[in-house]
């Protein structure tokens, strides 16, 4: 168990500085358990803790994890240059904690996204070592023959490295859509990959990484809380 002051338990979850979460709780934004919690250093534990601000419910989560349904036309991007950032998509707490992306999808890919502030974590689901699996459906240009397909798994050199990089799986569930699983994170590595046995990504869709999957009611923008132990 860990108990904390309610301003200093505001200040950690990204409501502003101490001041201004005290200022918070005096005024009565801040409720406990249904109850108006008014008194800043009041100690709450916080375990399993949900608390309201201005009426909406917060868990307490000593570092967040954050799963997004990316949609086209966001950059996962801390300054982005040509689009807005995938941040804008976020409530003002979870920008102030200092969520980032968990690896990047393209401007115009779609689909699972993690945010994170916990950095251990980051340097778990990205290191290549790590083999995390992440899903992506595409959408080709061509149909794509059985050689193509065994050359994906067989491996496929990029033009940035003379090793070859291959995929874990590749199924063809109709003749141009791909469902590519890879474990590393190359700069457009499944357009590149695709590209490189001569056909060409139309539309990409993340759909799952490690074991998480879009939950079936999280619409495009939308973000859920994520387990780090489900991944």
């Amino acid at each position: 168990m860990c108990a904390m002051q309610l301003q200093q338990l505001l200040f950690s979850q990204g409501f502003g500085t101490r001041h201004e979460c005290a200022g918070m709780a005096v005024q009565g934004q801040v409720k406990v358990n249904g109850q108006a919690a008014t008194d800043p250093y009041q100690d709450y534990d916080t375990e399993g803790l949900v608390f309201e601000v201005d009426g909406q419910p917060w868990p307490y989560r000593e570092k967040a994890l954050i799963l997004l349904h990316k949609p086209v036309g966001y950059e996962c991007s801390m300054k982005p240059k040509h689009h807005p950032s995938v941040l804008s998509l976020l409530p003002g707490p979870l920008r102030v904690r200092g969520v980032q992306p968990v690896g990047r999808l393209d401007e115009d890919t779609t689909g699972l996204l993690l945010l994170t502030d916990d950095g251990q974590l980051i340097h778990r689901l990205t290191h290549p070592k790590k083999k995390v699996p992440k899903i992506y459906e595409a959408t080709l240009k061509h149909a794509m023959a059985e050689p193509e397909r065994q050359q994906l798994l067989k491996g496929v050199v990029l033009n940035d490295d003379p090793e070859p990089i291959q995929a874990e799986a590749a199924e063809l569930l109709e003749p141009t859509q791909l469902r590519l699983t890879l474990t590393g994170g190359r700069y457009h590595q499944v357009k590149r990959m695709v590209a490189a046995v001569g056909n060409r990504v139309e539309v990409l869709h993340r759909s799952g990484f490690g074991r998480l999957t879009i939950p079936a009611d999280l619409a495009e923008g939308r973000w859920c809380w994520a387990d780090p132990g489900a991944i």
